[in-house]
């Protein structure tokens, strides 16, 4: 009785088969949500950004699923990386500021750096022009306590800067707008706020409770919240 042998498949066709079933299987994972792949990413990114800011989002019942994934994953991340860091001192120029919170400034000398004036304003104040002088902000050095990342947690953080938009905290009121924006630094956040909270807790960070079906196109709309 003859036998015959099966040819071996090519190291390139053995890969296309292995992604084809990737594919396949990613496919059966995760939610289209009626977008391409970079919209589709863009929205969840932005989605997870609001929820981690603000700790709830109304959103569709469909999204809100995608949305908790990605969100727990980062919780379960700042779990465990929130004490991987050690404390050292550094000195920090910080900006002299005046009785009104404005920045102290001298005109100095170009060349000699010398002080040629204590303000960069006259008493009438208007900027003052003096010759070779330019205007420069006054620092004070400070001494101050600053958390550095061990290389795990230094990792996490880099993880979750991909998947978090950057966020700017702006003041409704228009009078110092400009000078009151702040970054709002969500990293810090997740490691410093979410991480001890749920450090007892082995999953389960969100919930999804239903408010009903949405006027329009009938879809569930649901609040997604962390517990």
């Amino acid at each position: 009785m003859r036998c015959r042998m099966r040819p071996a498949s090519k190291p390139n066709e053995r890969g296309r088969m292995y992604h084809e079933q990737r594919k396949e299987q990613d496919m059966g994972l995760s939610r289209k949500l009626g977008r391409k792949t970079d919209q589709r990413k863009a929205l969840l990114r932005n989605q997870v950004t609001a929820l981690i800011r603000h700790g709830r989002i109304v959103t569709t019942e469909a999204r809100a699923k995608e949305v908790k994934k990605i969100a727990e994953g980062l919780i379960a991340l700042a779990v465990r990386e929130k004490d991987n860091y050690e404390t050292v001192k550094v000195i920090a120029k910080v900006p002299r500021k005046d009785k009104d919170g404005k920045r102290v400034k001298q005109i100095v000398d170009k060349d000699t750096k010398k002080v040629l004036s204590e303000t960069h304003r006259g008493k009438d104040g208007k900027i003052l022009r003096i010759a070779n002088g330019v205007t420069v902000t006054v620092f004070d050095e400070v001494e101050k306590e600053i958390k550095k990342d061990l290389p795990s947690r230094l990792h996490a953080r880099t993880q979750i800067n991909k998947v978090l938009y950057p966020v700017v905290d702006v003041p409704k009121e228009a009078a110092g707008r400009k000078r009151n924006t702040k970054k709002v630094d969500l990293v810090a956040k997740l490691f410093d706020e979410y991480g001890p909270k749920y450090v007892g807790r082995n999953g389960g960070y969100t919930r999804i409770i239903k408010l009903g079906p949405r006027r329009g196109d009938a879809a569930m709309e649901v609040v997604l919240e962390f517990v």
